[in-house]
């Protein structure tokens, strides 16, 4: 079993970034452990009685020069909604860290890293945290429209933006699976990584087989515990019924019974 602990963490930053999807950054007063682009926290939702579970959020950055772990936080229910309501100095119990991240490309490789609604969080993660020359990196983000996209324009310093949206306000018009930039030069990428609704997740792993492109998905079952307890999240594998967030949330689509 992974290391984890439950610290208290200070909140130091809520701010919107857009209408649905909140940054909430968190500081820890010890220094954090490594954590990998793919792995997850748990977060109780403070001052909700009526809400049990705790949340499961991808991380998107760490700064362990500041002690701080940042998520992105998109209104999906009602503990979604209470998290972003959270003031600043506010203390949240946090689980972390959790779950198995990507595998790391190699050097040499190209990547097409793909990302959908708080899929986005841990595609840019790796995107950061990969190494790779900014040339061998593509960065694809699908959205219903203009106004659910996030601004991620810092992250053109570590791979090449594009975007999709269902309405054509923003990027190519269609799915991430229609955008010419997978669609034209699937076979260049040594390594495809996806993380977003299960039926984006599902169309991109099929073509991803299809073309024999390693691909690496990363699932957005429900985890309540995050350390295999409630058993709230399995998934059906080639290896049997797998609980996602030990086993996961990381998946090479080769395992998966899709």
């Amino acid at each position: 079993m992974n290391y984890k602990e439950v610290r208290n963490l200070v909140v130091t930053e809520n701010s919107a970034l857009n209408a649905t999807n909140f940054l909430i950054k968190l500081r820890s007063a010890e220094p954090l452990p490594l954590l990998k682009p793919g792995q997850f926290v748990n977060i109780e939702i403070n001052d909700a009685s009526e809400i049990f579970l705790r949340r499961p959020f991808s991380v998107f950055e760490v700064d362990y020069l500041q002690n701080t772990i940042s998520i992105i936080v998109k209104i999906l229910g009602r503990g979604s909604k209470k998290l972003t309501e959270i003031k600043t100095e506010a203390i949240l119990s946090v689980i972390f860290p959790l779950g198995k991240g990507f595998t790391f490309p190699d050097k040499s490789d190209n990547v097409l890293l793909i990302g959908g609604g708080s899929g986005v969080a841990p595609m840019l993660f790796l995107a950061k945290e990969s190494g790779l020359e900014r040339d061998k990196v593509n960065i694809l983000i699908g959205a219903k429209s203009v106004e659910d996209h996030i601004n991620v324009s810092d992250y053109n310093a570590f791979g090449n933006l594009f975007f999709t949206t269902e309405d054509g306000s923003l990027g190519e018009k269609g799915f991430v699976t229609q955008h010419s930039v997978f669609i034209n030069t699937l076979k260049k990428y040594d390594k495809i990584y996806a993380c977003g609704p299960d039926a984006m997740m599902k169309a991109i792993a099929k073509i991803a087989k299809e073309a024999n492109v390693f691909c690496e998905v990363s699932l957005e079952n429900l985890m309540a515990c995050g350390f295999g307890v409630c058993l709230c999240c399995i998934e059906p594998t080639v290896k049997g019924n797998l609980c996602v967030c030990t086993e996961g949330p990381v998946f090479n689509i080769n395992d998966l019974k899709w």
